[in-house]
């Protein structure tokens, strides 16, 4: 599980990383990954909307992406917040499948 430091809690956190943040679709995720100047630790947000199915759906989608999430902690760099935003087709994806699409993601962003 993240600690509550590495998670994105306010409102307006999310719309910052979301509207100024560099974007990265893939088939079953869009990731979102913003430096932020004011912090030195990696945060994490996860947008699971009702498109992707009904609430026990839903919950283990989140469930994949945060444990990918905290699996990745060590390679993104520090200061960045990441908003994964997943999409109906990440109901049948497996973590495996979700771990290598926000890898993927994170490595795209340090690169810019």
């Amino acid at each position: 599980m993240l600690a509550k430091a590495n998670r994105i809690v306010r409102g307006a956190d999310y719309k910052a990383v979301v509207r100024k943040g560099s974007r990265f679709p893939a088939p079953h995720t869009l990731v979102y990954v913003r430096m932020n100047p004011d912090s030195c630790a990696v945060r994490f947000g996860f947008i699971v909307g009702k498109t992707v199915g009904s609430a026990p759906v839903r919950n283990t989608v989140r469930r994949r992406l945060k444990a990918a999430a905290y699996d990745l902690l060590p390679e993104v760099p520090a200061g960045a917040d990441i908003v994964i935003r997943a999409l109906p087709a990440s109901a049948q994806a497996s973590w495996s499948t979700l771990h290598h699409e926000i890898s993927q993601a994170i490595h795209r962003a340090g690169t810019r």
